[in-house]
């Protein structure tokens, strides 16, 4: 079988106003990238405005091996066989960061013959908007940092006398807002700025303090575009974010610091969706890019909203596991957007679920152990707890399950059929095998008549908690019902964050910052765990985005690279083509 890049350049790609034509959108509602995507305006949504919603299919995952288990794979194959079997499609994904392409995940456009196309487009830069949200994010820590270093130069006094501004007294060991960049990078998770050019110079370089970068897609502006409505909407949530405190420990906000309507200036472009295509010509909008281990995980409410008016069913889908990503999504993005789905699909693959007996270890880049290739049948037994966990908790949202079991060449046909069958007994309302990404759309008919049929079953989607419950007891609530906890463990620090935030924030959605690759906080507790301790070591605020994050664990906000990183496989060829993008 070729390379992901190989299929995808063989692709007959069509002009993306005949895709945008064919789904719906009139050509003036697009702004042109090229010949193969396009921004569409937000006008669009003028026109659609009394039409009736499609149905809206969320895809999730078991808990992944750090190969990943073909979610987005499977997000785009369902797509093109819901369009192969005669139903109007549409796919709503994130937009990748080049972190995870140069450092070890590779592409994010699917794979095989399940593709988002052209896909050395969609891997790197697109139209630029995490670009544009890099540029804005850092454009309000450079204005942090002048207004800081001009009330601190002469004193506040002299500071309002020559401005005629209000001094904020910003307190320079209570800034929050960090600097981004989208690419992994260790070498800047710490760092110290404002330093004199010389020792004993006077020090026109600002104030000294120490600070960090993450990683663009963890930037709170990144959320507040996957969760805005609009334009206007956009700029009151930047207005609200928290970029510092005061001496006096009040909320030092980018309104305040007279950037945030700047910051939406820069990333204005944004707001409007871009729209390509599959390899077999359904149409897909690609807009935002929050972590789903850090941020919220979901691609845009705008997106999903535009979709719904253009066709009878919507896919999208929720980062990492449905401990992760479908549950944000839920908890979350819905209460946001009060769009409800009425179905969601748990990817699985046999691999995943032997590694879930907790006999073996997986690292990129080495070669798989037999005993997850080969016929296994004791450790995909042991294994299957993970999966019937993920059910359960789909179930308890109040959503149909259909699982999709991602065939490999080497699966067998006897373990093959004991995971749908387990599946369905544990609950799920149907498991099939998809071998989208083989024979593309041919490949998960069975899976789309699986999910036509979830989707005509009354849904009847639930909060796993409501507003005026306390943050600590959302906290606790997700900890012990979603993943299995058996007690939670507040650091002190995060104890002091909840009760400072519980009286001005109490009724956010709390979005938990942990390991995708275990229920838990450990990525080495593997299956199902239960009764294990959940440490909470810190909690912040995303006051625009609208919830409060929880860390816990070892989890970081910037990434690494590894030893062996994907960039050394990227270069250019003597035709002037991309080559080494997987």
């Amino acid at each position: 079988m070729n390379s992901d890049l190989e299929i995808a350049r063989l692709a007959d790609l069509k002009p993306i106003e005949v895709i945008a034509e064919k789904a719906g959108i009139s050509r003036n509602e697009l702004e042109l990238y090229g010949n193969y995507k396009a921004k569409v305006s937000l006008d669009i949504t003028n026109r659609l405005k009394g039409k009736k919603d499609g149905k809206l299919v969320v895809v999730s995952a078991i808990t992944p091996t750090p190969l990943g288990e073909g979610k987005t794979v499977t997000t785009i194959g369902l797509s093109q066989a819901i369009g192969k079997i005669g139903k109007s499609v549409f796919t709503c994904i994130r937009q990748p960061s080049m972190g995870p392409i140069f450092g070890i995940k590779g592409g994010a456009a699917g794979g095989g013959h399940s593709q988002v196309v052209p896909m050395e487009d969609f891997n790197l830069h697109l139209t630029g908007d995490i670009h544009a949200i890099t540029a804005a994010h850092n454009l309000g820590a450079a204005a942090l940092d002048s207004r800081l270093f001009h009330e601190e130069r002469k004193g506040y006094e002299d500071f309002e006398a020559r401005s005629g501004i209000k001094a904020l007294k910003v307190d320079k060991d209570r800034i929050v807002w960090k600097r981004m960049i989208d690419m992994n990078d260790r070498g800047l998770r710490n760092i110290e700025v404002g330093l004199p050019a010389a020792e004993g110079a006077k020090n026109m370089n600002g104030v000294p303090r120490k600070t960090g970068f993450d990683i663009a897609v963890a930037s709170e502006l990144m959320a507040i575009l996957a969760l805005a409505e609009d334009l206007q909407d956009m700029r009151k949530r930047v207005g609200k974010v928290v970029m510092a405190y005061n001496l006096d420990g009040e909320p030092v906000t980018a309104e305040d610091l007279g950037v945030a309507g700047a910051m939406t200036v820069v990333m204005k472009e944004t707001i409007k969706p871009t729209v390509m295509q599959t390899l077999e010509h359904t149409p897909c909008f690609i807009h935002a890019g929050p972590f789903a281990n850090i941020a919220h995980g979901n691609s845009s409410i705008i997106a999903d909203k535009i979709a719904l008016k253009l066709a009878d069913y919507v896919v999208t889908e929720a980062g990492f596991g449905s401990d992760m990503g479908l549950e944000k999504f839920v908890n979350i993005k819905s209460r946001y957007s009060n769009q409800k789905p009425s179905c969601v699909v748990l990817v699985a693959t046999l691999r995943a679920l032997k590694m879930h007996s907790g006999g073996f270890h997986i690292v990129p880049g080495k070669k798989l152990d037999e005993g997850l290739v080969g016929e296994n049948m004791e450790a995909l037994e042991a294994g299957f707890c993970n999966l019937k966990a993920h059910i359960k908790n789909a179930s308890k949202l109040g959503l149909p399950v259909v699982v999709a079991v991602n065939r490999f060449p080497t699966d067998s046909d006897k373990e093959l059929q004991y995971v749908c069958d387990k599946a369905i007994e544990a609950g799920a309302f149907n498991a099939v095998v998809s071998e989208v990404h083989a024979k593309g759309g041919a490949g998960g008919v069975d899976l789309a008549n699986a999910v036509v049929a979830a989707c005509d079953q009354e849904s009847d989607m639930k909060y796993l908690y409501e507003p005026k419950l306390p943050l600590k007891e959302k906290i606790e609530k997700i900890a012990t019902e979603i993943y299995s906890a058996g007690s939670v463990n507040f650091s002190d620090k995060a104890l002091r964050q909840l009760a400072e935030l519980q009286k001005d924030y109490g009724n956010l959605p709390v979005c938990m910052a942990k390991t995708p690759l275990s229920f838990s906080h450990d990525p080495k507790l593997k299956g199902a765990p239960s009764h294990f301790e959940f440490p909470v070591n810190e909690v912040k605020l995303s006051a625009g985005a609208g919830f409060v994050y929880v860390l816990v664990g070892k989890i970081m906000t910037m990434p690494g690279l590894g030893s062996n990183p994907s960039y050394a496989n990227i270069d250019i060829d003597e035709n002037g083509e991309v080559i080494g993008l997987f």
